[in-house]
């Protein structure tokens, strides 16, 4: 079956790329859920991560398994818990990025599986997940992180912008449609691209410099130029890119989520490039450590991640469609199949939406 895998030529193999969804499908409990690592915890947004990542690698049965338990665990509200350990869970709170991300696994098993009755059984729990995360839009349109938390942060927010898209697109194909999320939706894109001084600072961190750009509210010129304000400090040449500015750690799923923020604005030199840079961390088996430690040139922590391989395989599904081969689902991240990005109407953060410009532009002098 791997001649009919994702690859990306001269860096990895459809074999490997099998390898690789193969050792996610390993560390997959009995439930269906999947660890960050074996005897680790859970949480929503990294299982439906693993489970796209094994559709795509051949392993359909626990992808599918990885689906059918993610319901399990919803509750009355739409939402998820932040951590389950062994079936238990272990922090309670609900977090609105993990909440959503049900939506994106969920559009990408159609793009590759093409199965109706699929998506009709998920929907409900997708829709409800939706429902709850826009009701914690805060005002100027981020998304609060949690109901008990001030603020909302920006790597969250960006990725919710995508499942809004995803959920959108679900909507459509149910003809079920969901006017309050396409209003959420331009608000939050706004916020995004207008208001990033509004959300939590964590610019420390990598995720906060990209996830504008991958979760798909920043595109054209000022993805570039987002990503040239700090390439120098995230970057390593030859090892991948920071987890945090502070530290001379480099982390392989971070890493490939900027390959795809690349790819989704047709950087495919630079994408290719950190995509070969951090094969180092690939390790038997098709496993990924986490992350290398430059200067004592170590792996660190002691330990391989199923989202780290899971981040592998999408962006070599990515960029297979460019420098191999590619899936149905290659274009998720790039957003190519995705309902149309959102207009801004009825904005409440101050500045002029849509609606009122066109109002304005229709009013006499």
């Amino acid at each position: 079956m791997s001649e009919l895998l994702p690859y990306v030529e001269g860096v990895l193999s459809a074999a490997q790329v099998g390898e690789t969804a193969a050792s996610i499908a390993a560390m997959q409990e009995p439930s269906g859920a999947v660890p960050w690592t074996t005897g680790e915890h859970v949480d929503i947004w990294n299982h439906v991560e693993a489970a796209m990542a094994m559709l795509v690698g051949g392993q359909v049965e626990a992808a599918e398994r990885a689906y059918a338990w993610v319901p399990t665990l919803q509750r009355e509200d739409g939402s998820w818990p932040m951590k389950i350990v062994g079936g238990e869970v272990e922090d309670e709170r609900g977090e609105v990025n993990m909440s959503a991300y049900f939506a994106v696994g969920l559009w990408h098993h159609w793009l590759v599986r093409r199965d109706h009755a699929f998506v009709q059984q998920y929907w409900p729990s997708v829709r409800a997940g939706l429902d709850w995360v826009v009701s914690q839009q805060l005002p100027f349109g981020g998304i609060r992180w949690t109901p008990t938390e001030e603020g909302a942060l920006l790597a969250g927010s960006s990725s919710i912008y995508q499942s809004l898209r995803a959920g959108v697109a679900l909507a459509d194909l149910l003809d079920d449609p969901q006017p309050e999320w396409e209003l959420a939706g331009g608000r939050l894109g706004h916020a995004v691209r207008e208001h990033r001084d509004l959300f939590l600072d964590k610019a420390t961190y990598s995720m906060d410099w990209y996830y504008p750009v991958l979760g798909g509210a920043v595109r054209g010129d000022a993805a570039f130029e987002l990503l040239e304000t700090r390439w120098d400090d995230f970057v390593v040449p030859g090892l991948g890119i920071r987890c945090v500015d502070t530290n001379p750690w480099v982390t392989g799923a971070e890493t490939c989520e900027l390959v795809m923020a690349l790819d989704a604005i047709g950087d495919h030199r630079r994408a290719l490039q950190l995509l070969a840079d951090m094969q180092h961390l690939r390790a038997d088996d098709g496993k990924y450590w986490t992350g290398w430690v430059f200067g004592d040139d170590v792996n660190w922590p002691y330990e391989w991640t199923t989202y780290t391989a899971a981040a592998v395989i999408l962006a070599v599904d990515a960029l297979g469609e460019v420098a191999g081969h590619s899936s149905a689902g290659s274009g998720i991240m790039r957003g190519t199949s995705l309902a149309p990005h959102f207009t801004e109407l009825a904005l409440e953060c101050g500045c002029d939406s849509a609606d009122e410009l066109a109002g304005s532009a229709g009013r006499p002098a």
